[in-house]
């Protein structure tokens, strides 16, 4: 399928965000209305969740409503040059499979293949294994927000609007403030730095052969600000399908390196030793203290290493973190540096 010559940043350009009051779609949200002249159309539940741009400016278009609820919008829908689709579901098993399946499938239908240029669908990165190839695991044990993914994720490879797609697959995101303060609303990793600090005193004493990738929303938001306003081109990535696939993350760090970190941030000294958290004890620990796992905690536990190759930080694409390392994450979380955390 042909794409239409990309305008994204000269003053035809129409960028939808879905999920535009989210932690992410607001740093979106932010970095475009500052940067470029789009029009910016922003789909969202509650405007008055909307803090990081005017509401009111002539270059925002508020959508109000839920994104199962189409008909009302289709006309933005269809004048809209670029797409980028941060908007989620998780919790009811009914509500994930209408929002993260059906709805995406219902709001690229409403779309004009003569306007839209590209989609940038925000999936996560742990529906992916290593080589960034979907994991079969994902389907046979995961949560209904994973397996719903994945089976997006499947549709999409199919889709007639599949070149024009660009999936990111965001690793764990801080973002925000951890007393809720600021512009930007507060990821579910930086609120839980609160209690990682008050946790310290114990998880410094523990040793978890572990590694991650994690990124900052506005990391994430300055690499799809610029895929969104950049000319789109068939998928470049090797080994990939019609449908490019990016890991949005920064370079790996162990678990260990993690909280050695967080204990210096916060001038707290470390233990010569630890406990080393092996599987047997993990399992021994979970059952004396009755805690509840599913089969995707299980295999969580059992995999540990959420590593991907590529990841993609902002460099990969000639730009600058703003938050490269978890120093940098500490700081713009403003998480104390000691004393008590309320």
């Amino acid at each position: 399928m042909s794409t239409p010559s990309a305008t994204a940043g000269a003053s035809g350009a129409r960028i939808l965000i879905t999920g535009a009051s989210g932690c992410v779609g607001q740093h979106l949200a932010e970095l475009l209305y500052r940067e470029t002249d789009a029009q910016l159309l922003l789909w969202l539940r509650d405007p008055a969740k909307l803090t990081a741009v005017p509401a009111d400016d002539p270059r925002i278009t508020l959508l109000v409503g839920d994104l199962r609820e189409v008909d009302p919008h289709r006309a933005a829908i269809a004048s809209a040059t670029r797409i980028i689709h941060t908007a989620t579901a998780w919790g009811d098993p009914e509500r994930a499979r209408q929002v993260n399946v059906l709805a995406v499938k219902a709001m690229l239908a409403a779309t004009d293949p003569a306007v839209l240029e590209q989609v940038v669908y925000f999936s996560t990165a742990s529906i992916l294994n290593r080589d960034l190839q979907l994991l079969p695991e994902a389907m046979a044990y995961g949560t209904e927000y994973i397996q719903t993914k994945a089976q997006c994720l499947q549709q999409l490879e199919q889709h007639p609007l599949a070149e024009r797609i660009v999936a990111v697959f965001p690793t764990l995101v801080f973002g925000g403030r951890v007393d809720g303060s600021g512009p930007f609303p507060t990821s579910y990793l930086t609120a839980g730095l609160k209690e990682g600090a008050r946790w310290l005193w114990l998880a410094k004493w523990l040793r978890a052969d572990a590694s991650f990738h994690y990124i900052h929303a506005a990391d994430i938001a300055r690499v799809c600000a610029h895929l969104a306003t950049t000319p789109h081109q068939p998928n470049p990535e090797p080994g990939q399908g019609a449908v490019r696939r990016l890991v949005l993350g920064q370079p790996v760090v162990t678990v260990n390196d993690t909280v050695r970190r967080l204990a210096r941030w916060r001038h707290s000294g470390l233990p010569p030793f630890g406990v080393d958290l092996q599987g047997w004890l993990i399992e021994g620990l979970i059952k004396l203290l009755r805690i509840e796992v599913n089969a995707w905690d299980r295999f969580s536990i059992r995999q540990r290493h959420f590593v991907h190759e590529p990841v993609s930080p902002p460099e990969r694409f000639g730009l600058v973190s703003h938050a490269p390392t978890l120093e940098a994450v500490f700081e713009d979380a403003g998480l104390p540096r000691r004393g008590r955390i309320d």
